[in-house]
C-alpha cells in the first residue's frame, strides 16, 4: 500500500517514453529558415483577453519591411526583392510637396542667360517708334524694287546691302551684314548729330546721313538680315554695359547652329557671346518686344581693378538703367579702307 500524500516515483521507462513523445511532436513541425521571419496572423476565433489567449504561440517580433520583402518573394518577385514601407509607389496619391527642381545651369538666350518681359518705359517707346518707322521704310523699299529709277540713293544703297546679305548663307550671311553696315555708316554720337542724348534711327534715316551710333548700326543689321530672310526669332538687339570702357553699348546677337554670335560696330569680325567678357547684358529686343536679362548669370573673369558686376536683374538702378551714352573706343578697327573710331 502506498502511503497518502506521497507521489509515486516514475520509472526510467516512463521518462524515456516522454522524451520520445516530445521529439516526435517537434519533428512533425515545419522547419523555418534561419534568415526568414515568421509573421503569425490571429485566427478568427481568437479573442484578446479570453482564456484562449494562453493557448496562443509565443509572440514573434518582426519589421514591416521584412514582411513586405517576404510577400514579394512569395509573389515571385525574386529572392532579392525589397520594398521599403517609407517609399510610396508612383501610383499612390500623396499630399507631400514635390522635390524642388534645380534651375538649368544656363539659359537659351545670349550669354547663357534667361529673359523676361521688361516693364513699360522709355525703351518700349523707342522700340515701338522704330518698328513704326521700319514699316514706313519697308514701303519705300518696295517702291524701289518696282521702280529703281525713282529710288532715293540711300534706299538703293540699303537695298544693295540686303541683296549682298541674301546672296550668302549661314555665318557668311551674318559676316556680310556686319561688314557692309559697318562700312556704310560713320560713327557719330547722338549729341553731335542730333543734339540729344539718345535717339534711335531706322535704317534708311541712318543711311541718308551716313552717320549713327551703336544702336543705329545694330538696328540696320537687324532689318537687313530680316529683309534677307534670316529668322527674326534668331535675332536680338542687345543692350549691354561695356565694363571695359564703363559705357553703354548696343550690338546685334544672331543665333546660328546652337550658338549666339555678336555683330559689333567696333569689330569687323564676328565673335561668340562667350568671348564678350567685358559685356554685362541688360536688355534684349526683337519683334517680341523688350526683354530684361535675368539669372543665372554667366561667370566672367574680372577686368583689372574691377569689382564683380551684379546680375542683370539686380536692384542697382545705375546698372540696369539704360543711358544710351556709348563712347568711341580709343582703338581703331580697320574695315576695308575705312577706319572706325567707336
Amino acid at each position: 500500500m502506498t502511503p497518502r500524500g506521497k507521489t509515486p516515483k516514475l520509472g526510467a521507462s516512463v521518462f524515456a517514453a516522454a522524451i520520445a513523445f516530445s521529439i516526435g511532436v517537434f519533428a512533425g513541425a515545419p522547419a523555418v529558415a534561419a534568415d526568414e521571419t515568421v509573421a503569425t496572423e490571429p485566427s478568427g476565433d481568437f479573442i484578446p483577453g479570453s482564456d484562449r489567449a494562453s493557448n496562443r504561440p509565443p509572440a514573434t517580433f518582426f519589421t514591416i519591411n521584412q514582411v513586405l520583402a517576404k510577400l514579394d518573394r512569395q509573389r515571385g518577385r525574386g529572392p532579392g526583392a525589397l520594398r521599403l514601407a517609407s517609399l510610396a509607389p508612383a501610383d499612390v496619391a500623396t499630399d507631400a510637396a514635390p522635390a524642388p527642381k534645380e534651375a538649368a545651369a544656363a539659359g537659351n538666350e545670349p550669354f547663357g542667360l534667361f529673359t523676361f518681359r521688361a516693364p513699360e518705359g522709355a525703351l518700349w517707346r523707342k522700340w515701338r517708334g522704330i518698328e513704326s518707322d521700319v514699316a514706313k521704310e519697308h514701303a519705300v523699299l518696295d517702291r524701289c524694287r518696282e521702280n529703281a529709277e525713282a529710288c532715293p540713293a540711300y534706299a538703293a544703297q540699303f537695298l544693295r546691302v540686303i541683296k549682298a546679305v541674301k546672296a550668302k548663307s549661314g555665318r557668311d550671311q551674318l559676316d556680310e551684314a556686319n561688314r557692309a553696315v559697318n562700312m556704310a555708316i560713320r560713327y557719330m554720337s547722338d549729341y553731335a548729330q542730333h543734339g540729344e542724348a539718345d535717339r534711335w534711327s531706322a535704317p534708311l534715316a541712318t543711311f541718308a546721313t551716313g552717320k549713327g551710333d551703336c544702336e543705329d548700326y545694330a538696328i540696320a543689321k537687324y532689318v537687313a538680315l530680316s529683309e534677307a530672310g534670316f529668322p527674326r526669332d534668331d535675332l536680338q538687339l542687345v543692350l549691354v554695359r561695356d565694363r571695359a570702357v564703363r559705357q553703354d553699348h548696343a550690338v546685334l546677337a544672331a543665333h546660328l547652329d546652337g550658338h549666339w554670335l555678336i555683330l559689333d560696330s567696333r569689330r569687323s569680325d564676328l565673335m561668340n557671346d562667350s568671348e564678350a567678357t567685358s559685356f554685362t547684358p541688360l536688355f534684349a529686343i526683337n519683334h517680341r518686344g523688350v526683354q530684361l536679362f535675368a539669372a543665372p548669370y554667366a561667370k566672367r573673369p574680372l577686368l583689372a581693378d574691377e569689382v564683380e558686376a551684379a546680375p542683370a536683374a539686380a536692384s542697382d538702378k545705375d546698372l540696369v538703367e539704360w543711358s544710351g551714352l556709348d563712347a568711341p573706343s580709343e582703338s581703331v578697327s580697320e574695315i576695308g579702307s575705312l577706319s572706325l573710331f567707336m
